[in-house]
């Protein structure tokens, strides 16, 4: 139904008006428990085989929601009964803010993709807190934090710090944020010395608590194999849980659009198709560089089951789904898990 008649509607309205009409949505369906009780029939799949322990967390499945659709907490428990099996929020920045101008967000349907440049905006983290604090279910929450656009680089580990701080009791794994395209000189973060300058305050400001919480570091697939070989050195060395791989990239390769279009779109993180074949690429590489020492969150490109199968295939502990969820709807989780459980299945009898 989602892909006959919801979509085609939603196309038809801006990308941006859409997503606030589907969350305002989401809204009213999450006060009618009757209704939530039927998506979770619909869309759920149970079975220990799916299930996942992955940096102390136990996953009821790989299958979670990557960070930039519920910017400010507001569906997490509705994604859940979706079929998620678990939801990263934000990105979070300490104070509340608009983002860039519109429009800031367009579709490529002829290569099933997306470019944003929404430049993290959200409502702040004491605004998230107050949602999360309503939290009515078991769903897994991840915390994506980043800065302010008006925080300056040299300051950029306050920043953190607070979204870290304030967060903290309510999510049960951080991501880590300096990878985004949509912030001015945020991607300077991912330099050596400033990434691990930040990931060991956080780190030991982390074992400092009473009980430790997984932080992932959520990397750019334009980075070289140089600068992911210092990324994993960082991972290890600061001993953080691990990399959520990858972020949205700003080339522009392989789009069936007139480089005029393209140009007139702008700057922008792409995702979706596009992104599957880089982001798989580089999940393989890490797996193997690392020798699988620590997990990874895969996404990227996931517009089919297989696809997925693919970067689990590759290294990847979990995955995520952001711009495939746009296109093929909450029917895609329950294909994946299918697929997942076949796959399981198939290896059980070989053995």
């Amino acid at each position: 139904m989602y892909k006959l008649i919801i979509r085609p509607i939603l196309f038809l309205i801006k990308p941006e008006t859409a997503h606030n009409f589907i969350f305002s949505y989401f809204r009213i369906v999450s006060k009618i428990p009757y209704l939530r009780a039927i998506l979770r029939v619909i869309y759920s799949k149970k079975n220990p085989l799916l299930n996942r322990k992955v940096a102390g967390i136990d996953f009821s499945n790989p299958i979670g929601l990557a960070a930039g659709l519920d910017k400010n907490a507001e569906a997490f428990d509705l994604l859940g009964d979706l079929g998620f099996g678990f939801v990263e929020i934000g990105t979070i920045t300490p104070e509340g803010q608009p983002g860039n101008p519109k429009p800031r967000l367009f579709r490529l349907p002829k290569n099933q993709a997306l470019i944003n440049r929404m430049g993290f905006n959200n409502e702040g983290v004491g605004a998230t807190v107050k949602r999360l604090k309503k939290k009515k279910s078991n769903v897994i929450i991840g915390g994506n934090i980043g800065k302010n656009k008006l925080t300056p680089n040299e300051k950029a580990l306050d920043d953190y710090e607070k979204s870290f701080d304030a967060l903290y009791a309510f999510v049960d794994y951080f991501v880590v944020n300096v990878s985004s395209p949509n912030t001015p000189n945020l991607r300077e973060l991912q330099e050596k010395k400033p990434l691990s300058d930040l990931l060991s305050h956080l780190q030991q400001r982390n074992l400092k608590t009473q009980h430790a919480k997984p932080i992932f570091l959520k990397i750019a697939p334009d980075l070289s194999w140089e600068q992911i070989d210092d990324i994993i050195e960082i991972v290890e060395t600061t001993k953080i849980a691990g990399i959520v791989a990858t972020n949205t990239t700003i080339s522009r390769q392989g789009l069936d659009y007139e480089n005029d279009f393209v140009a007139e779109i702008g700057a922008g993180g792409l995702s979706g198709k596009p992104l599957r074949e880089r982001s798989t690429e580089i999940i393989r590489y890490i797996h193997e560089k690392s020798k699988g020492k620590f997990p990874i969150i895969g996404v990227g490109g996931i517009m089919t089951a297989d696809d997925a199968l693919k970067k689990l295939e590759a290294g990847a502990s979990l995955v995520q789904i952001y711009t495939g969820f746009i296109y093929e709807g909450p029917a895609l989780i329950k294909k994946i898990n299918k697929k997942i459980l076949a796959a399981a299945n198939a290896t059980n009898v070989k053995k």
